[in-house]
């Protein structure tokens, strides 16, 4: 009798005890996404561009579960930016109220009286009427001259009132500021096919063809000017902030400027490149810095597209992107050459780059 007792006790306590193993084991499985998880998630992508009435966007963001920010810029081969304003508005009231907007500024008149006066009650109106922040964009720095035929940079002296007020409001800004470092290099030469692709057909932005426009290194050099200047200004650095190459080269920054951020829009393929070289950092840096990086792809609409064709896009890149962030499946990608491995980052980190930091850095201002 004692004999079937003791056995009972030892089958007891060896249940017992595989009780926190299994446990253990459940949440560890629930620290990670897959990809059945990615239309039951709400995400923000925080970098398209919509410039049409129609609501063939909107319809695939609502499909995938999807916040869109759409943002406005100083561009000449854009709508006007009033238009722009227009037809973000038209996005939000009628297609969808998941669209947010940013507003931009023009550089019509920097060389006359109030241009900053003028600028700043743009900005204004544009913030009472619902924009989430500014843009700024590369014609600072690559396209824009003063009457001495000089290019005018994002750290000239007579943008300052802009940022002080834009410091002062808590305005968010998101600054295009520079291209990647690809762009100053040979196409031949350049490290993703995107990169090559893009500057192939806009050679007007291919700074090697014009060696006597600012350098690279000089268009860093005035944001972080910028920054400096400017400490309690909310920026973040669109297209990883130009400085897309190298997560080391982010990290300073981020040690630097403790507000600044980045989005991921049109350079992925650059992490995932870095990735090929060493996966392990680039997971740590995702790891270390989850409360930097906001998920965005440069995706858009102007009106002209195949509608099938451009929710079928729109669904796929998420989708990729999706799969690469949560997975560590074995991919490729049309803008890499190569195979590279998914980041399979914890869902909390997940969830920060595809929605929290969309809340805390655009939306909670």
């Amino acid at each position: 009798m004692k004999a079937i007792i003791l056995l009972l006790y030892l089958m007891f306590v060896s249940i017992t005890v595989s009780f926190p193993q299994d446990a253990v084991n459940v949440n560890s499985a629930e620290q990670y996404f897959t990809t059945d998880d990615y239309k039951r998630i709400p995400k923000t992508d925080v970098h398209c561009h919509i410039d049409t009435e129609r609501c063939t966007f909107m319809e695939q963001a609502a499909e995938d579960n999807f916040r869109i920010i759409s943002i406005n810029t100083d561009a000449s081969g854009n709508p006007p930016i009033g238009e722009q304003q227009r037809l973000a508005l038209v996005q939000r009231n009628v297609c969808s109220p998941q669209l947010a907007y940013l507003t931009t500024f023009s550089m019509k008149g920097w060389e006359e009286d109030g241009w900053q006066d003028k600028t700043i009650a743009y900005i204004q109106e544009s913030i009472n009427m619902g924009a989430l922040g500014i843009k700024v964009w590369k014609n600072i720095g690559m396209v824009e001259k003063d009457r001495n035929n000089r290019f005018i940079m994002i750290d000239d002296p007579k943008f300052d009132p802009v940022f002080d007020f834009l410091e002062k409001k808590g305005i968010p800004v998101c600054g295009h500021l520079g291209e990647p470092r690809n762009c100053w290099l040979p196409v031949e030469e350049m490290t993703v096919n995107n990169d090559k692709s893009y500057f192939r057909e806009h050679p007007e932005y291919h700074m090697y063809l014009h060696p006597d426009y600012p350098s690279y290194d000089a268009q860093i050099q005035a944001r972080d000017n910028l920054l400096k200047k400017h400490p309690g200004l909310i920026f973040i650095g669109v297209h990883l902030g130009s400085l897309e190459w190298s997560v080391d080269e982010l990290a300073k920054r981020f040690e630097t400027f403790p507000n600044m951020s980045v989005d991921l829009a049109a350079r992925i393929c650059h992490i995932q490149k870095q990735a090929q070289s060493d996966w392990s950092k680039v997971r740590d840096f995702f790891i270390r810095y989850q409360d930097r990086i906001l998920y965005g792809t440069d995706q858009g609409d102007e009106g002209s597209s195949d509608p099938l064709q451009l929710k079928k896009d729109l669904h796929n890149t998420w989708l990729k992107d999706w799969e690469f962030f949560t997975t560590d499946h074995m991919m490729t990608s049309r803008d890499l050459d190569g195979e590279f491995k998914g980041l399979h980052l914890p869902r909390n980190v997940v969830e920060k780059i595809y929605n929290q930091n969309a809340a805390r850095w655009l939306y909670q201002r």
